[in-house]
C-alpha cells in the first residue's frame, strides 16, 4: 500500500502536466484592453505627427533669410537641421508651433527681417544646446 499511494500521486501529477501541455496557451493569455491593431495605428499616427513637426521646423530654417541669419551668426545650417530630429516630441512640437507662427507673422508683415533673424538665431542656438546637453 505504501508504494501504491506515491505512484498514484506521481501519475496524477504527470496527468496534470500533460493536460497543461495539451490545453492551448491562448486560454491562459490575458485579454488586452488595447488591441495590437490599435497600438500599431497609434504608433503610426505619432510617427506621422513627428515627421510633420520635423518638416515644419526644417521649413523655417530652409528660408533664405534663415540661412543668411545662421551664417551671420556663424552657425552651420546643416548642424541645426541635423539636430532637429534629435529633439524629444514635446520640444519638437513646441519648435514646430513656433516655426509655423513665425512664418505666418513674417508673411503677414508682422515681423521684420531683423525680428525673424533674431528668432532664428535664438531657436538655432537653443536646438544646439538641447542636443549638446543630451549627449
Amino acid at each position: 500500500m505504501k508504494t501504491f499511494v506515491p505512484r498514484v500521486i506521481d501519475l496524477l501529477f504527470m496527468l496534470m502536466l500533460s493536460m497543461l501541455l495539451v490545453i492551448p496557451q491562448d486560454v491562459f493569455a490575458q485579454n488586452h484592453v488595447i488591441s495590437s491593431a490599435n497600438l500599431q495605428r497609434d504608433v503610426a499616427a505619432a510617427s506621422a505627427l513627428r515627421r510633420q513637426h520635423v518638416s515644419q521646423a526644417e521649413t523655417l530654417f530652409a528660408l533664405p533669410q534663415a540661412r543668411h541669419a545662421l551664417q551671420s551668426a556663424h552657425i552651420d545650417y546643416r548642424q541645426v537641421t541635423d539636430a532637429i530630429p534629435q529633439l524629444n516630441d514635446k520640444e519638437l512640437a513646441r519648435l514646430a508651433q513656433l516655426s509655423q507662427k513665425s512664418q505666418k507673422d513674417f508673411a503677414a508683415g508682422t515681423l521684420t527681417n531683423h525680428d525673424l533673424l533674431v528668432i532664428l538665431v535664438a531657436v538655432a542656438a537653443l536646438i544646439l544646446i538641447i542636443v549638446a546637453v543630451k549627449h
